[in-house]
This record gives C-alpha cells, structure tokens and sequence, in this order.
C-alpha cells in the first residue's frame, strides 16, 4: 500500500509536516474545540427521558440488529439513531429512526459517518 506524503498542518502558522489534516498538537485543540462547540450529552437531548426511553427499547429489542443481521445473536447496549439526528427534535424521537446495536457495531457505524479513525466521513443520505 502506498505511502500517503507528508504535507504541511492545515493551521497557517504551523510548519509541521503530517499525513493527516493538523499534526498532533493541532489536531488535539481541533478536537477540544468541537467538543465543547458540540454541547454536553444532556444538551443534545440525552437526559432521563432518553435514558427511559432507551431502557425500554432495549428491553424491547435486546439484540443487536448488525449482528442479527449475520446470524449472531448479541446483546444490545446501544440505540442507535439511524439517520444521524443532528439536533433535530423531530428526528431524534421517531422511533422508526432507532436500532438496537452491540457497542462494536455503534462505534464502527458512528466512525464511518463522522470520518473517525482516519476515515473520511461519508456522504449520509438525502431526506
């Protein structure tokens, strides 16, 4: 596999070569700053009504829906919002929106979409 080049850190005063968008120290204050832009859980509508709300759709579905998926059955921890709500009240409370997931099964989803782990993050559908 080739080697990506090494290219000066997106932050215009750095001159630190890297194969990713900021080199490290930027990319720290880069992800410092998104958290906090981003809100605390409870901000973005996770509170003791979606933690109810989460219990009894796992009791309701306990296996995770990926795994299923591939004639595995495992525990769900997670529900996942299919179409990422984004602050949209709406959208976050539609339950047709939900799936039950194992955390391995989130976190991969979750890293696709946002471009974790190096990735790019993909394009999400068109509503």
């Amino acid at each position: 596999m080739p080697i990506k080049p090494k290219k000066k850190c997106s932050v215009v005063s750095c001159n630190v070569l890297t194969s990713e968008r900021f080199c490290p120290d930027h990319k720290k204050e880069y992800y410092r700053r998104l958290d906090k832009e981003r809100g605390t859980a409870h901000e973005r509508g996770y509170n003791s009504r979606w933690r109810k709300a989460r219990l009894f759709y796992l009791r309701r579905h306990p296996l995770c829906k990926r795994c299923a998926d591939n004639g595995q059955d495992v525990p769900a921890q997670v529900v996942d919002h299919i179409i990422p709500h984004k602050g949209d009240a709406k959208l976050f409370w539609a339950e047709v929106n939900w799936q039950s997931l194992c955390k391995s099964c989130h976190d991969t989803k979750t890293a696709k979409e946002d471009g974790g782990f190096g990735r790019e993050a993909i394009n999400e559908p068109k509503q």
